[in-house]
C-alpha cells in the first residue's frame, strides 16, 4: 500500500475514525485513488452533514493562492466544533510559503488538507518540514501489478464479498492500475450481482464488464505456460477475428511479463510454489497455476530467446524493420515461436 514515511492509508483511515485529526494534511502522490478517498474520509468524519454548508470551504490551487487559503484556515467554525478547509489541485498554488507561517501556530478549530496530484511536495522547503512537524504528509504512490490482486480482495471485502482468483486476475489484467477506474468497475459488479450472491466470478465480469472470460491476454498466459497449442491458438483467433476486443500492446506487455517472471523464477533460491512466489513478488495461486507447469516445460534459453521476440515484435507493431504486419498476423508468429 502506499506508504509516507511510515504511515499508510490504512493507518490514516483508523486515526480519523477514532477521532485523531491532524491540524493538516498533505496528501501528495501520483496515484489519485488514495487521495481522492482519504480527504473524503477526513471532511465526512470531522463534520456532520448539517455542518458542512458553513463549515467546508473548498478551494482549488490553480484559482487560489496560499494566503487566501491561509484566510479561510483562520476562520471560525460556525455552530460547530471545527471547521475543514479542502484545498484541490494543490500543486498549482501559488504563494506556498504563506502555509509555511501558517502551519507555526496552525488554527485548533480548523482541519487543512490540501491534495496534490501527479508529483510531490520537496520535502526539504520550510513549509515541508512544518507541515511534517504539525501535521500529516503522506505519500500516495502508484500500485505494482502484483499488488493489484489484493486491492481488489480488499475492496470487495470491506463490501461483504469476495472474488475467485481466477476471475480477481482477468479483472486487473484488463484493467491494470487504474485504481479509480478498478473500484468503478467492483461497484458496478456489486450492483449487478443477484443480493444474495457474495462470490465474484469469472462469469460475473464478462457479463457486466464485457470480458470475455475464455478469450483474454491473461488465458492466453496460461495457454502458453502449459503448453496447449490449440487453445492458444483459439484465443488469436479469436483476438484476430474481433479487433475491438484486442489490442496488441497490452496483451505483448502481459506476455512479457509472465515470461520474465519465468525467467526470474530459474533463479529462486527455493523452488517451491511459496519461495518462487516471494521471488517474483506474485501470489502462490499465480505461480501454481502459471509458473510452475512452464518451470517444467521451458528451458531457460528458449525463455531468453521468446522474451527477445517479443520484443522483436513489439517493434514490428510499430513499424520497425520494414513492412507492415497486422497485429493479429504478429501474434500469431509470437504464439507459434513460442510453442515450438
Amino acid at each position: 500500500m502506499a506508504k509516507k514515511q511510515g504511515i499508510t492509508y490504512e493507518e490514516i483511515v483508523r486515526q480519523v475514525r477514532a477521532g485523531d485529526f491532524k491540524p493538516i494534511y498533505y496528501l501528495m502522490g501520483e496515484e489519485p485513488y488514495y487521495i481522492d478517498r482519504l480527504a473524503d474520509f477526513i471532511v465526512d468524519n470531522a463534520l456532520k452533514e448539517e455542518e458542512k454548508d458553513f463549515n467546508l470551504t473548498v478551494l482549488y490551487g490553480s484559482q487560489t493562492d496560499g494566503g487566501e487559503v491561509v484566510n479561510a484556515a483562520k476562520r471560525y467554525p460556525m455552530m460547530a466544533d471545527r471547521q475543514v478547509v479542502l484545498v484541490r489541485e494543490a500543486q498549482g498554488l501559488d504563494g506556498r510559503e504563506a502555509l509555511a507561517f501558517y502551519a507555526q501556530k496552525p488554527m485548533p478549530s480548523t482541519i487543512l488538507i490540501l491534495c496534490h496530484k501527479n508529483g510531490t511536495l520537496d520535502m526539504r522547503t520550510k513549509m515541508a518540514q512544518e507541515i511534517a512537524r504539525v501535521g500529516l504528509v503522506f505519500e500516495s504512490k502508484k500500485l505494482f501489478d502484483s499488488q493489484l490482486p489484493a486491492f481488489v480482495q480488499n475492496y470487495l471485502r470491506r463490501k461483504g464479498h469476495e472474488i475467485q482468483p481466477n476471475a480477481c486476475y482477468l479483472l486487473c489484467d484488463y484493467i491494470g492500475a487504474d485504481l479509480n477506474r478498478l473500484a468503478h468497475e467492483l461497484d458496478k459488479l456489486i450492483l449487478a450481482m443477484p443480493e444474495e450472491q457474495k462470490m465474484v466470478t469469472p462469469q460475473d465480469i464478462e457479463d457486466n464488464i464485457g470480458i470475455s472470460k475464455d478469450y483474454n491476454a491473461f488465458e492466453l498466459v496460461a495457454a502458453l505456460g502449459e503448453k496447449n497449442l490449440q487453445k492458444a491458438m483459439r484465443i488469436v483467433k479469436y483476438f484476430d477475428s474481433n479487433p475491438k476486443n484486442f489490442a496488441l500492446q497490452p496483451t505483448l506487455v502481459t506476455v512479457f511479463n509472465f515470461f520474465s517472471n519465468l525467467m526470474l523464477a530459474y533463479y529462486s533460491p527455493v523452488k517451491t510454489e511459496e519461495g518462487i512466489a516471494a521471488w517474483v513478488d506474485q501470489t502462490t495461486w499465480q505461480v501454481r497455476r502459471n509458473i510452475m507447469p512452464a518451470l517444467r516445460l521451458y528451458k531457460a534459453g528458449k525463455v531468453f530467446q521468446i522474451l527477445s521476440e517479443i520484443r522483436r515484435v513489439d517493434g514490428a507493431s510499430k513499424g520497425v524493420g520494414g513492412e507492415r504486419t497486422s497485429d493479429g498476423d504478429l501474434l500469431k508468429e509470437l504464439v507459434f515461436f513460442i510453442l515450438h
